[in-house]
């Protein structure tokens, strides 16, 4: 450990807020470099991202972003505040800038940072000496949650404490970041832009009519005058959001005012964000850098600091920051909106080969502290210090009351059969009638479905302190059945608790990952959140990995489930694109329009594929693979109804081969469930009440309307009988099929109640792309 970071042996997990590249802004230029300065100042040190978007679309990100926000939905503020306090994470960085967040002057990020159960450090890359009202509460109110406040110039400081009343001992003054780019002469790079043997005049950054390019345009027929060699760069994209408003003005305003002044020849436009590396070379090619702002009011500047950490010749005018940066003979300052000033200077410098170099070094020997390692180690001093001082003084945090649902009256939901069969280890297997069988002990795919009935129930049932224990020893299963080394779940465990395996299948799997989504999804406590989401987020990363159509069905379901909740993590969004895209490609590359399915027959849980395909045309916005997912299950209920109108799964005594005889028996619960799931979800889909009648028409299996008319449902134990064989019902009562009966009933009161409270038109939860 660093000497002076020994503090930071108790911060483990640190999340930064802002934006984040491939977006083209320098605030997600910023955020990324120091992201990965801190990650290389600290690799023991977990560090990711949560990021705004602009777009509804996103952005295509490295790992390290863990959740996304839609800048205007503050929904998702609140889902990120979660996301983040569930991930029990030591310190939060926010990066505040105006025009980033949401809601009236950026303030929907407040009630992200409300909602925040650790320290936060906030950097302000604005602080304005003459704010409006609403942007002083904004800030007052930032300054209040905030543990500290980072600010890049000393003015900032003085602002703070005499306009915004923040206490100074709050407020701690760290560096812009730069790279830590060697002194060289720019003859070394300039041949590579073309402009060998000339004297380059650059400016870059996103361009806005703020920059005041115009001005050293002007200035030019003077400095060319005296120095014809001399060119001028203009490097950089137009602002994202000065061209959504006004295209590309601004800048066709530049190329004609320098070709009526005679100067174009003399002016180079490049037309795009660049990235770090690249711009380092642009800045190796530069004799002066300029900056000709028209507005006093910038405390800090980006693009000023990299120059002065390139040892550039600076001209600027006398914007706040670049008062501060150039004294002491670190640059020179001119009037603002001034042709004849700039070229005086620009023209000075250029003949004062000496002077010039001399202020190069100047700027190069103060900047050594700003490069990205000191300040790295700054930041983390500061949070350090927040962490410690949070310790000392914690803070109380309000708890949101959740909101009751309403369901319509439907058969009554009884778990006492579901009792019956856990014990402290988890849910058994097999029932003899419906006593518990310890003989075949237990596995992971029932103590899966064990936890989504125990979670959903949470919802649909009275409060039932018993349905804590329950949750735990089933969440409990899960974590001791997952296998560190193989990054999967094992599966079958004896009664004497000796693991029968190595690895389970990969439906064991995903239905595993399943449960732990829509556990995260409908929690309601945070120590359920937690301890799903740390065990889904290791679980998911062998997802994509797997070969089984119905494994891949059931992790998407698990990662849509997650999403409901944390919408904005990439790693699961991803995953479910990544799972959706290869389950329809099968679906393509296999189906006729006599067998429209990805495989050569029909065999179990055959409704989670196009359950699947549901849910990822839904999130993907992809409308063929919503109509493939729709086509797939009408035909698939064509396939399993009888003469007679009811439900008919394909029996496991043979499946149904294509080409071949369709199994009548044995049928199992768990096709029922699966059909009447898959059948709310294109309801979901498309708005049509028919699926939800063909929903009620799949449940109807449990209560009689089958091939013998008799109910496989036990009112009297709150079982469920194990199938139906030519004979009659199985009369076991096993985990696999009462837990499918449960279910699928569960799986319509939470259809209802949702019917009863959603508003038309209204998101629930931030979903993603």
């Amino acid at each position: 450990m660093i000497p002076a970071l020994r503090n930071l042996e108790s911060i483990h997990g640190l999340a930064l807020i802002g934006n984040y590249l491939p977006r083209a802004c320098g605030i997600a230029t910023f955020t990324t470099d120091l992201a990965e300065a801190i990650s290389a100042e600290a690799p023991d040190l977990e560090c990711w991202a949560v990021v705004m978007n602009d777009v509804p679309e996103g952005y295509r990100y490295p790992p390290k972003v863990r959740f996304e926000i839609n800048q205007n939905r503050i929904a998702d503020y609140h889902l990120a505040a979660g996301f983040l306090n569930m991930n029990q994470i030591d310190v939060v960085c926010l990066q505040h800038e105006y025009g980033i967040f949401g809601g009236p002057l950026g303030s929907h990020i407040l009630e992200l940072a409300r909602d925040l159960r650790m320290p936060l450090v906030t950097t302000l890359h604005t602080v304005l000496e003459e704010p409006t009202a609403r942007q002083k509460e904004v800030i007052e109110e930032l300054g209040r949650i905030s543990d500290r406040l980072i600010v890049m110039s000393r003015r900032s400081i003085e602002f703070l404490r005499s306009i915004y009343g923040i206490p100074e001992e709050k407020i701690r003054h760290v560096h812009h970041g730069i790279p830590d780019l060697p002194f060289v002469d720019p003859n070394f790079y300039k041949d590579q832009f073309g402009v060998e043997g000339r004297t380059v005049l650059l400016t870059f950054g996103l361009l806005s009519p703020n920059k005041g390019i115009e001005h050293m345009i002007r200035a030019l027929p003077t400095v060319l005058e005296k120095r014809p060699d001399v060119v001028y760069v203009v490097l950089g994209a137009t602002h994202p959001h000065v061209k959504r408003l006004h295209g590309e003005e601004y800048r066709l305003g530049l190329l004609r005012l320098a070709k009526e002044l005679g100067v174009d020849a003399h002016v180079i436009f490049h037309n795009r964000f660049v990235d770090s590396e690249e711009l380092c070379e642009f800045l190796g090619a530069a004799d002066i850098y300029i900056t000709p702002y028209i507005g006093r009011a910038q405390t800090v500047s980006g693009t000023l600091a990299y120059a002065l950490g390139a040892g550039k010749a600076v001209v600027s005018t006398p914007y706040w920051y670049a008062e501060e940066m150039l004294a002491e003979g670190r640059g020179r300052l001119v009037p603002f909106r001034d042709p004849q000033a700039l070229a005086a200077e620009v023209t000075d410098l250029v003949a004062n080969e000496v002077e010039r170099h001399a202020m190069r070094k100047r700027a190069y020997t103060f900047c050594r502290e700003m490069v990205w390692k000191e300040v790295a180690r700054r930041y983390l001093e500061v949070f350090a210090e927040a962490k410690a001082e949070r310790v000392r003084n914690p803070r109380p945090v309000a708890r949101k009351q959740e909101t009751e649902r309403l369901v319509e009256q439907l058969p009554e939901i009884k778990l006492d059969h579901l009792r019956t069969l856990t014990d402290d280890t988890g849910i058994l297997q097999h029932a003899i009638f419906a006593a518990p069988n310890r003989a075949h002990g237990y596995c992971t795919d029932d103590n899966a479905r064990a936890l989504m009935v125990a979670m959903m129930a949470q919802d649909a049932m009275a409060d039932d302190g018993d349905l804590q224990t329950l949750i735990a020893i089933y969440l409990s299963f899960l974590h001791h059945a997952f296998d560190e080394a193989s990054g999967r779940f094992r599966n079958f465990l004896s009664y004497e608790r000796r693991w029968k395996e190595e690895q389970g299948s990969e439906d064991c799997h995903g239905r595993a990952v399943w449960a732990l989504g829509v556990a995260v999804s409908v929690a309601s406590k945070d120590w359920q959140i937690g301890c799903a989401m740390s065990l889904f987020e290791r679980g998911i990363r062998q997802c994509a990995a797997l070969r089984s159509p119905r494994a891949l069905a059931f992790s998407l379901l698990g990662c849509h489930n997650y999403l409901k909740r944390f919408g904005g993590d990439s790693e699961a969004r991803h995953t479910l694109e990544v799972i959706a895209q290869r389950l329809h490609r099968d679906l393509l590359a296999n189906a006729t329009p006599q067998w429209p399915w990805l495989e050569d027959s029909l065999t179990y849980v055959n409704a989670k594929i196009p359950h699947a395909l549901l849910l990822g045309g839904q999130v993907l916005k992809e409308e063929a693979m919503v109509a493939d997912g729709l086509r797939s299950l009408r035909w698939l209920i064509e396939v399993q109804t009888a003469p007679e109108g009811h439900f008919v799964p394909i029996g496991n005594r043979g499946w149904y081969p294509k080409g071949g005889a369709k199994a009548r028996f044995d049928q199992q619960p768990i096709e029922a469930q699966a059909m009447v799931e898959a059948c709310i979800e294109a309801h979901n889909a498309t708005g049509e009440e028919g699926w939800m009648e063909r929903a009620r028409w799949a449940f109807d299996w449990f209560l009689g309307k089958n091939d013998l008319g008799v109910p496989l449902y036990d009112y009297s134990t709150g079982g469920c009988r194990d199938g139906l064989n030519p004979e009659g019902a199985n009369q076991n009562q096993g985990a696999e099929s009462t837990l499918a009966w449960l279910l699928a009933l569960l799986g319509i009161h939470s259809h209802v109640g949702e019917r009863a409270l959603s508003a038309p038109g209204e998101p629930t939860a931030a979903i993603g792309r």
